[in-house]
C-alpha cells in the first residue's frame, strides 16, 4: 500500500494527499511530528535527508517533494487527465508547479509560516508584496478560464491550490481576488475533495 508521510497543517503534504483523494487510491497516512522534530530523526532522514514532508513510498519507489510526487502520481495512477504527455501541454502544467514552488512559496506560504508558525527569519513584508503580485496575476489569469490550464483541473491546480487557499493563515485578504475566490470553490467541489485546517 502507498504511505504517505507527511503534517497535518503541511500545506505541501495536503496538496499530496488531496491528489490520493481524487484519484481514489488506498494509502496510508503516516504522522511525522514536526513540532517534536521527528522529520530530523535518522529514521525518517533515511527517507529524505532533506528532512522536509512529504513523502512517498509506493513499493520500491521512495519520493520526496510535493510537486515531484504530484507528477509520479499523475502519470502513475491518473493518465494524462492530470498531467498531458504532449510537449506544449505539459509544459503549460510544469509552469505552474514552478509556480508553486517559487511565488506561491515565496508569498502567502511564508506569510503564513511568519504569521502562523512564528518563523522569524522570514521578511514579512517581502512576502506580503510577492502575496499580493501572484494573487493579482491569478486572479487575472482566472478571469476568463475554470482552470489554471485547459477546460478540466490537472496537477497544476492541486499544486497551486493549498497556500492560496490557506493565504488567510498568513493575514492576507483574498476578498479583492474573485475570480480567485471562484476557482477555490471549484475545487472543492471536485469529488473526493478533503478540507485541511484553514481551507
Amino acid at each position: 500500500m502507498i504511505q504517505l508521510y507527511g503534517h497535518e497543517v503541511s500545506g505541501n503534504s495536503y496538496k499530496v494527499r488531496l491528489f490520493l483523494e481524487l484519484l481514489g487510491l488506498d494509502y496510508e497516512w503516516v504522522q511525522v511530528d514536526l513540532m517534536q522534530g521527528a522529520h530530523k530523526a535518522p529514521e525518517f532522514l533515511a527517507l529524505n535527508p532533506f528532512g522536509q514532508v512529504p513523502v512517498l513510498v509506493d513499493g520500491e519507489v521512495n519520493l520526496a517533494d510535493a510537486q515531484a510526487i504530484l507528477v509520479y502520481l499523475a502519470r502513475q495512477y491518473g493518465g494524462d487527465t492530470w498531467l498531458p504527455t504532449e510537449a506544449l501541454p505539459l509544459a503549460q502544467v510544469v509552469r505552474w508547479l514552478s509556480t508553486a514552488a517559487g511565488e506561491v512559496r515565496q508569498g502567502p506560504e511564508n506569510a503564513r509560516l511568519y504569521h502562523l508558525f512564528k518563523v522569524a527569519n522570514i521578511n514579512i513584508e517581502r512576502s506580503h508584496q510577492k502575496a499580493e503580485h501572484i494573487l493579482t496575476q491569478l486572479d487575472k489569469h482566472l478571469h476568463s478560464r475554470l482552470w489554471l490550464e485547459f477546460e478540466r483541473p490537472t496537477i497544476a491546480d492541486i499544486a497551486v491550490f493549498p497556500y492560496v487557499a490557506l493565504a488567510r493563515d498568513g493575514n492576507i485578504d483574498l476578498d479583492a481576488y474573485p475570480n480567485l475566490l471562484a476557482w477555490i470553490e471549484r475545487v472543492k467541489q471536485l469529488p473526493g475533495f478533503i478540507a485541511m485546517a484553514g481551507v
